[in-house]
């Protein structure tokens, strides 16, 4: 369980919250680089940790992130007009820079013109990985950019997508890191269906419930679930948690391809957020478009509306819940292994009481995320750094392997990860 005064801490992350002032300590996505795709485009609204902002990218090339509204009249810059290197309101044709400068006027003559006078709260950006990242920071504190593995690759290796999720990201972010619901929620009744989902012959689903073993590092923590095998293997599925809202966990692709994977749980307010989910090839192999078409994880263009972003299945409709499908073709009856986590997480409402939880060993990484969040509030009070905001989550990876019981997993699976950048073992 958590207390109510500890939940409210870590969840509310408003302009002037403690956790809102921790998450602007780090880059956060906040929109596709494709939202965005070519210079003097339209504006696109971008919602942020409870702030209201466009994203344009202008005739140079430079993308702006700026407050949604003018300072003149207050009106939504979404409806201006992108044109030679600013973005101008429709209504009395103020222009703003990039960097929110005021570069013209146009209902006031050039002599009572005040535009010197006049800034647009504007963030900075970086463009990698076909996201836009903003920093809503102290500019003395910007951390090195967000130089992620997968944001390194070559473009036709990689992948990248989002929807909006309907609750606060830290239930959402907790069901990504819950590894042991993962054979349960996802699996498959039998091995030939057609449906996305774990099939009962992977050993993910075969072993038995799993060990946790945490690894907390400076950037966060490694961990893997650890299920026994029949009298001699072990089934081991590492992942690792990025402070404050990251996982990356191994996975398939469609087509087969290895790859690692992962979401980004991104704040839009208090009560919902932005799930990105990116993969790469982790071999030299493109993607296909059958990879990214995303049919198998439930978030591709037939569940997803790719103009608002939002899941064509959703509370209205149950998520889509067929109770003769969950009888004989998979546990959930929900097609898409990422709606049917949307639909679980949205069901506990927009912010879940955690006082009435009941954790178990299982849930270890969920307690240790909850810890370090609450401390990244309190060293930011304190004047440091919070933990994530170096470089050394640059070039991790995770895995999937089944071993003998008596092999060393961390040195076969995790060799980036020696035992002196362990910091402790939960």
């Amino acid at each position: 369980m958590l207390p109510p005064k500890e939940n409210e801490l870590i969840t509310r992350v408003g302009p002037g919250t403690p956790m809102g002032n921790a998450m602007r300590r780090y880059w956060v996505p906040a929109c596709l680089s494709r939202e965005i795709a070519e210079p003097d485009c339209p504006p696109v609204r971008v919602r942020l940790l409870g702030e209201d902002l466009v994203a344009f990218r202008d005739t140079e090339g430079r993308i702006g992130l700026v407050d949604e509204f003018c300072p003149h009249r207050r009106v939504s810059l979404y409806f201006g007009r992108n044109e030679e290197c600013g973005l101008r309101c429709i209504y009395h044709g103020w222009k703003f820079d990039v960097e929110g400068n005021c570069l013209d006027q146009l209902n006031e003559p050039p002599e009572n013109q005040f535009k010197q006078h006049i800034h647009l709260t504007a963030y900075p950006t970086v463009e990698l990985g076909g996201i836009v990242w903003a920093y809503m920071g102290p500019a003395e504190k910007m951390p090195p950019a967000p130089k992620f593995a997968w944001t390194q690759v070559r473009e036709e290796r990689r992948h990248v997508s989002k929807v909006i999720e309907e609750c606060n990201y830290l239930q959402a972010l907790e069901g990504g890191i819950d590894t042991s619901h993962a054979p349960i929620l996802h699996r498959l009744l039998t091995d030939n269906s057609t449906r996305g989902g774990i099939k009962p012959s992977n050993p993910f689903v075969r072993g038995k419930a799993p060990k946790l073993v945490v690894d907390v590092t400076d950037y966060g923590y490694l961990y893997a679930g650890i299920r026994p095998l029949g009298d001699s293997d072990v089934h081991i599925r590492s992942y690792h948690f990025v402070m404050p809202f990251h996982q990356i966990r191994p996975s398939r692709s469609d087509s087969g391809l290895p790859c690692d994977a992962g979401h980004i749980w991104v704040p839009m307010d208090d009560y919902n957020c932005m799930v990105y989910n990116w993969m790469y090839s982790t071999g030299d192999a493109p993607l296909t478009e059958e990879d990214r078409a995303e049919r198998g994880i439930g978030n591709g263009p037939d569940f997803v509306d790719q103009k608002t972003f939002r899941s064509f299945q959703n509370r209205s409709n149950n998520y889509g819940l067929n109770r003769e499908v969950q009888r004989t073709e998979t546990y959930s009856g929900i097609d898409g292994i990422n709606q049917q986590d949307r639909a679980l997480q949205e069901s506990m409402g927009p912010i879940v009481d955690r006082s009435k939880e009941h954790l178990g060993p299982g849930d270890k990484a969920i307690g240790q995320t909850r810890r370090m969040l609450g401390q990244a509030v309190r060293t930011v009070q304190a004047g440091g750094d919070p933990a994530g905001t170096g470089t050394s989550y640059y070039y991790i990876r995770a895995g999937e392997e089944v071993l003998p019981r008596d092999a060393d997993w961390h040195e076969i699976m995790a060799p980036d990860i020696t035992k002196d950048k362990i910091l402790q073992t939960v």
